[in-house]
């Protein structure tokens, strides 16, 4: 029987081939469009899982507060004074290790000298906590000893080639040596850290390096990862709801004015497995993914699904009338209702199956484009874990029977003695509902439209929007202790290139974040006293306001001139609206403390984003300390841009001529700017390939459905040219009834689409307005593909000769 059953499937799917493909080939394409969201999806979801006490495995972080309660700063790692504490006092942590991201560090085995940037001090029980394959080395020991490290298979190889690197000495910073004492595979591509070298965390002890004192007693170098192997189905409320106490008992009040340091900072626990997609912290290892990305994503992939499993039972329901008589003859032969429901959902799996295995081939040839666009690593063997084949497996099924039901409990209801009479019609229920499935595709699809339309609006305002400085042609170099000594022969050396116009140093730099923060204090009556907002802070030299072309509005920038200025500030405008000035100018020769550095203002520049646009533009203050005290990370040089090669040759020559021992590495600012805001590129890239892919499906539906409904009316069409319809007239009669659909369509989706791009909208501080005209030209495009769609059969027929539909009557 269920031999027979699929046999005369096949047969009905060869005979009615036109109908058999759109639905084969929507399904296929939708399916293939679910595949890859489920690679990508699977891919992200997956994130640290590899660690086998993943679940168990915390993240201590610190929050910042100021007086009125508000959070200013939202941390990943805290402070180094905190670790021994914790193992102390909360004895049911079972391990921690504790890690150190060390910025840009230099490292020279004989000739091969590069800049690292994923250079860790990790403590010595790491392996104990994160699950990681050690090469070569003992992992209980390897980095029990200073001044010892271990690397990554990747940067073995980079260093040593085929050379045993094992027990070789790494020359760090040209200040200190590491001895290699083992190698591990590189962490996986999941992991929301990619260490390529682990230096012991002793090592952190030597003076030179860090200081035993410091680890010890430093409450503000929050720079620390600790994470925490707790037991299993501990309760973490409850050691959160102990920090507050734990806080209070180890950190000095003074440095509060006497109130619970609680009150200002938290700590807090976040799962290990949650931070790729759940982090939303002001500083991470790396640049992290979105929940709401596969939130989004997910419901693409089932609005396309949605929107394929339309097509069939649109088309089903309206060839219901070419098969009116076969299902007449096999209800007077004896055939039941249950046997017929049973055939026409076998011709809906086997069209399934048939669609899935095509769909998993093209999904094959498709994971490496879209490896390409989302720049991540998504493997086929993602979706060949039995907990995703199995599922998989049963698709076919469950997409059978959820889309061939309502076409098979129809037909099946049939009344054999007017089918066969030739008395059946196909109106009533059936044609409503297929009217309210081609709503719900083309709402579907213009919901699409829109949102990627605001995407690409919003992108657009980002490239384009003044940030106020000047980010073209900056190019950026690391600063360090090599650099400081041959840094004024240098800048004199390249500033005497007219290639070169201006050159300057700072602590941050613009695309960077903004995390250092001191106490303000203003002169309120005869005495200064706290700010209770958070002013973050840049330590600048004479050059970084010329050197970014950054507007003074009231003042004067920095100068060389006048000794004090080591002592005095710049404040920017957002400083001076929370500090109560009304005027840029009120503020100028005013008293100002910030740490422990006392002075006055001495000007006051304009706002701009030195934050992405995802962040409001904050309160901050550019400092100058005394040559001792002075520290920088970068060096920023505003080239003419006239001749880049040329340039950028001149200014490696010069480097390594004074810094021979120094790697040369630059970057450009306006890369660093399109960095951050490359998820939404590629984000809006996967919007728009989906949205055509949806919009295509939804075309090829509709224009198998128009062919039905035309065939339906060819007769209608013969008699209105028999009496002097034009062409014009049949084609406008016959499109209309579907343009109305996708007018019906455009109303349901346009508020769908509005609050769905406002909460989009929401996650940047600087956005687009949503205009009313970007509705109207998502309907009117929708409306045009629909009756470019329509016309192609409905021309066809209005043009046949009238002749040849009227002869059998």
């Amino acid at each position: 029987m269920i031999r027979s059953y699929f046999k005369i499937a096949f047969r009905n799917l060869m005979k009615y081939r036109f109908t058999s493909f759109i639905n084969l080939f929507g399904l296929a394409i939708g399916l293939t469009c679910c595949l890859l969201i489920l690679a990508f999806i699977l891919n992200e979801l997956s994130y640290d899982k590899y660690n086998k006490n993943a679940n168990r495995i915390y993240r201590v972080t610190r929050s910042f507060n100021n007086q009125d309660g508000s959070i200013s700063l939202n941390l990943s790692t805290i402070a180094p004074a905190f670790g021994p504490y914790l193992t102390n006092d909360f004895p049911e942590i079972e391990k921690m290790t504790r890690m150190l991201k060390n910025g840009i560090t230099s490292f020279r085995y004989k000739e091969n000298l590069f800049n690292e940037t994923n250079i860790y001090f990790a403590d010595d029980n790491l392996f104990d906590v994160f699950t990681l394959k050690v090469k070569e080395g003992n992992p209980k020991t390897a980095l029990s000893d200073p001044f010892t490290v271990m690397l990554s298979e990747d940067m073995a190889k980079r260093y040593f080639g085929s050379e045993d690197p094992m027990n070789k000495t790494i020359r760090a910073y040209n200040q200190f040596n590491l001895k290699v004492t083992g190698v591990y595979k590189d962490f996986p591509y999941n992991s929301h850290m990619h260490p390529d070298a682990l230096v012991s965390f002793s090592t952190l002890n030597d003076s030179t390096v860090y200081g035993a004192e410091n680890l010890r007693t430093s409450w503000g170098n929050n720079s620390f990862f600790n994470f925490l192997l707790l037991p299993e189905n501990y309760q973490v409320k409850n050691m959160i709801g102990r920090f507050p106490e734990f806080v209070d008992k180890h950190m000095d009040h003074k440095d509060f004015n006497g109130q619970n340091p609680s009150k200002f900072t938290k700590l807090g626990l976040q799962k290990l497995t949650d931070i790729h997609l759940r982090s939303k912290m002001d500083y991470e290892a790396e640049p992290n993914g979105d929940i709401s990305r596969v939130y989004i994503f997910s419901l693409i992939a089932l609005f396309i699904l949605l929107i394929a499993c339309i097509n069939y039972m649109n088309l089903s329901t309206a060839r219901s009338a070419l098969r009116a008589r076969e299902i007449g003859i096999r209800k007077v032969i004896g055939a039941r209702k249950k046997e017929l429901i049973f055939q026409f959902l076998s011709e809906s799996v086997m069209l399934c199956w048939l669609a899935t295995l095509i769909a998993f081939f093209l999904t094959t040839m498709a994971i490496p484009w879209l490896n390409k666009i989302s720049g991540q690593q998504i493997s086929y063997h993602d979706l060949l874990r039995w907990k995703i084949v199995i599922p998989l497996l049963l698709t076919p099924f469950i997409l059978g029977i959820v889309s061939g039901i309502y076409p098979a409990l129809f037909m099946s209801s049939f009344q054999p003695v007017k089918t066969l009479k030739g008395l059946f019609k196909t109106g009533g229920s059936s044609i409503s509902l297929r009217k309210v499935l081609v709503v719900a595709q083309f709402a579907i699809s213009i919901v699409l439209i829109i949102s990627t339309a605001i995407v690409f609006q919003q992108l657009h305002y980002i490239q384009n929007k003044s940030l106020g400085f000047e980010k073209e042609h900056q190019i950026i170099l690391p600063y360090g202790n090599d650099v400081d000594k041959q840094y004024d022969v240098f800048r004199n050396t390249l500033l005497h290139n007219t290639s070169f116009k201006e050159m300057g140093r700072s602590s941050r730099i613009p695309t960077g974040r903004l995390l250092d923060a001191q106490g303000a204090f203003t002169l309120v009556g005869d005495s200064l006293r706290p700010v209770n907002t958070d002013i973050k802070m840049v330590n600048v030299d004479y050059d970084f306001i010329p050197v970014y072309n950054i507007k003074v509005v009231a003042g004067r920038n920095f100068s060389r001139a006048f000794a004090t200025d080591t002592a005095s500030f710049i404040l920017n405008e957002s400083s001076i609206h929370v500090l109560g000035w009304k005027n840029p100018k009120d503020a100028v020769g005013k008293d100002f403390k910030y740490g422990n550095q006392k002075g006055h203002i001495i000007g006051v520049i304009a706002d701009f984003n030195f934050e992405s646009m995802h962040q409001k533009i904050v309160p901050m203050v550019l400092t100058m300390n005394p040559p001792s005290q002075q520290y920088y990370n970068n060096i920023t040089i505003r080239i003419a841009g006239n001749n880049i090669a040329g340039t950028l040759g001149y200014l490696e020559k010069t480097w390594k001529t004074l810094l021979p021992e120094t790697p040369y590495q630059f970057s450009f600012l306006n890369e660093n700017f399109n960095k951050l805001y490359e998820s939404e590129q590629k984000q809006g890239t996967l919007y728009i390939f989906f949205a055509c892919i949806a919009i295509f499906i939804a075309c090829l539906g509709l224009f198998g459905l128009s062919s039905f409904a035309i065939t339906q009316r060819i007769k209608e069409i013969g008699v209105r040219k028999v009496l002097g319809a034009n062409v014009g007239r049949i084609v406008t009669l016959l499109s209309k009834d579907f343009l109305k659909l996708v007018v019906i369509a455009a109303i349901l989706a346009f508020p769908i689409a509005w609050f769905a791009m406002n909460s989009w909208l929401k996650d940047f501080a600087f956005r687009v307005s949503i205009e009313w005209w970007v509705f109207i030209l998502a309907g009117m495009l929708a409306s045009l593909i629909a009756l470019l769609t329509v016309s192609v059969h409905a021309v066809k027929a209005a043009s046949a000769n009238p002749v040849t539909s009227l002869r059998s009557e």
